[in-house]
């Protein structure tokens, strides 16, 4: 049994997913500028560091890696691969990674503009599908529009998109019916070009520092998509949508992500600590404890599972480092590291197995696509502490 819950919590919308009674995917939609695309000017290069440093919005500042500047995004003046950006050049640049405390936010001009069914990107190349997708759904994909991505590229001609574009065909396709699929991708394929190709036109008659397009990151039907595309990858087909509703807590569940201790039905228990550079899980054996030889193996097991849950609920990024029980055996050792390789493989937001240390950590990274449950809610209560000192 599955359901996906609309409601608030603190006066955040949230979409929620619960399987078999128990939260498995939550996204807090707040204010958030990620994806937003603007006219920046560079305010300065910074040769040591490969970067410029650009403003976009009300007085933002943030940097885009000097490899990471198209042509077709600088306006003003004649542009080409060989020139190099200087000050006061104006650029378009979209929001890849919000401002964190002192770090800046990051951006790029390899624009991605998203359909239902595609990704386009400024700057890439080639065509591809997600990992989410069976083998021979990608394939099926992947051919299908590769048999038109010459002629897509050739109708650009003349156009602003002069660095070509990339295509990445999403987990939604494969919704669609095999009779309909050529049409419906192709034309989702051009809309999202379309769309490129305006943005790329606006930005060359806006003011300086203005926002030509939002991010679609408050946009709640975005996160109810997410939703199902993460129940798909459990396999869960049938579902219910409801909204707001006394069957769960869901609360309860979302303080409980706020601790750093999350104990495991066998008696051991997980620490978490978000720290500044990386995240560190210590995995304990607490009240599991057995003088069987495996017991150590089935908590490690045991916990990996609800370590990829929580590294998921509070949307932990970056590196991750985890400290599993020690275990003797080489072939449980082995064991375990394919076990995380297997839960890696499964998150919708890809997170990679790096490798184990000769003290037995387990290193992870996992893509930052949001910013973390903790720092949604500090800032949230910052701001709350802030309007009643105003008071």
């Amino acid at each position: 049994m599955a359901d996906i819950l609309i409601q608030e919590y603190k006066g955040f919308p949230l979409v929620a997913a619960y399987v078999e009674n128990r939260l498995e995917f939550l996204s807090l939609i707040h204010e958030s500028d990620l994806g937003s695309i603007y006219l920046c000017r560079v305010e300065n290069v910074v040769k040591n560091l490969d970067s410029a440093f650009v403003g976009f919005g009300e007085d933002n500042t943030g940097y885009v890696p000097l490899k990471h500047i198209l042509p077709s995004t600088v306006t003003g003046r004649e542009f080409t691969a060989q020139d190099k950006v200087r000050q006061g050049d104006q650029i378009i640049l979209q929001i890849e990674t919000e401002s964190i405390k002192n770090k800046k936010a990051k951006l790029t001009s390899y624009i991605s503009i998203s359909g239902k069914y595609s990704v386009v990107t400024l700057g890439r190349k080639g065509v591809g599908a997600s990992l989410k997708l069976s083998a021979e759904k990608r394939n099926l994909l992947i051919d299908t529009v590769k048999q038109e991505y010459k002629t897509l590229c050739a109708e650009q001609e003349g156009s602003y998109i002069k660095d070509g574009f990339g295509i990445i065909i999403r987990t939604e396709a494969d919704e669609i019916d095999e009779g309909e699929l050529k049409a419906l991708l192709l034309e989702d394929i051009r809309n999202a070009i379309d769309e490129l190709n305006s943005i790329l036109g606006q930005g060359r008659s806006r003011t300086v520092f203005s926002c030509i397009r939002k991010g679609d990151a408050q946009d709640i039907d975005a996160h109810i998509t997410k939703a199902k595309n993460f129940l798909k990858t459990r396999n869960i087909d049938e579902f219910n949508t409801l909204e707001s509703s006394y069957i769960y807590s869901v609360s309860q569940d979302i303080e409980k992500l706020m601790s750093n201790k999350v104990w495991l039905k066998s008696g051991g228990f997980l620490i978490i600590e978000q720290l500044e550079s990386f995240n560190a899980i210590d995995v304990n054996t607490g009240k599991a404890i057995d003088s069987k030889r495996d017991s150590a193996f089935k908590v490690n097991l045991e916990a990996a599972e609800e370590i990829f849950r929580q590294i998921r609920l509070r949307n932990l990024s970056g590196m991750i480092l985890i400290d599993f029980i020690n275990l003797k055996s080489k072939e449980d050792n082995e064991k375990l590291c394919e076990y995380v390789k297997k839960l890696c493989r499964k998150e919708p937001i890809h997170t990679e197995f790096i490798d184990i240390t000769g003290l037995g950590i387990i290193e992870l990274t996992r893509n930052k696509n949001d910013k973390s449950l903790k720092e949604i809610l500090k800032n949230h209560n910052a701001d709350v502490d802030n309007d009643f000192a105003l008071c």
